[in-house]
């Protein structure tokens, strides 16, 4: 049934085509792109992110990383997708539909990071958007959640630019940069009328 799971059959690779993007899982082969995208972007993700552990960027973190990701998109659980420049196949960045409930809620947790050199040009709005369309036509969902720091101006307007609304503050809701930290929250709903791509 379709209010406890999918309308058809979850997707065991989810790909994502916009305009100029492809979302897809992470594979065992973009290790390199990854991890150096990661390093050199890591002064700019460090205030937005959870401290990174000491092997994060290490061939066998990132193998467990497409595993886990591999395992959730197959439980229906999460999906965790890169970010990749139809035109060049360039990794820019990463997005992930995260904590899916089924049930009588029918929502998932938006979360999002892109490399310090792709930021600021349209990719992330881009991909936010066609994010929203899988998770709600393709998972059938009927929420998707977003939070993000009250001083991170720019997420917060790509959020209400692709149609996100903010529904409130919550206190110390995620541990960012070692601290908890206050988030602001959001949300868009199937049944809102989202801003088109051309914005």
């Amino acid at each position: 049934m379709a209010l406890f799971r999918f309308s058809t059959e979850p997707p065991t690779r989810p790909l994502i085509r916009t305009s100029n993007l492809i979302l897809r899982a992470p594979q065992a082969n973009d290790y390199a792109a990854w991890s150096l995208l990661r390093m050199e972007s890591r002064d700019f993700l460090t205030p937005w992110e959870p401290v990174w552990n000491e092997d994060d960027l290490t061939r066998n973190s990132f193998r467990l990383r497409v595993k886990r990701a591999a395992r959730e998109i197959a439980a229906d659980e999460a999906y965790s997708l890169f970010v990749i420049d139809a035109r060049t196949d360039a990794l820019l960045g990463g997005l992930t539909l995260g904590l899916v409930r089924r049930g009588v809620a029918q929502a998932c947790t938006l979360g999002y990071w892109m490399g310090a050199r792709h930021a600021s040009k349209g990719h992330m709005s881009e991909a936010v958007r066609g994010a929203l369309r899988f998770a709600f036509q393709d998972l059938a969902l009927h929420r998707v959640e977003a939070a993000c720091l009250p001083s991170n101006e720019p997420s917060r307007r790509l959020l209400e630019r692709v149609g996100f609304r903010h529904e409130g503050l919550a206190r110390a809701y995620l541990r960012i940069n070692g601290a908890w930290a206050d988030h602001l929250l959001y949300a868009a709903l199937a049944s809102d009328r989202l801003p088109d791509e051309a914005r």
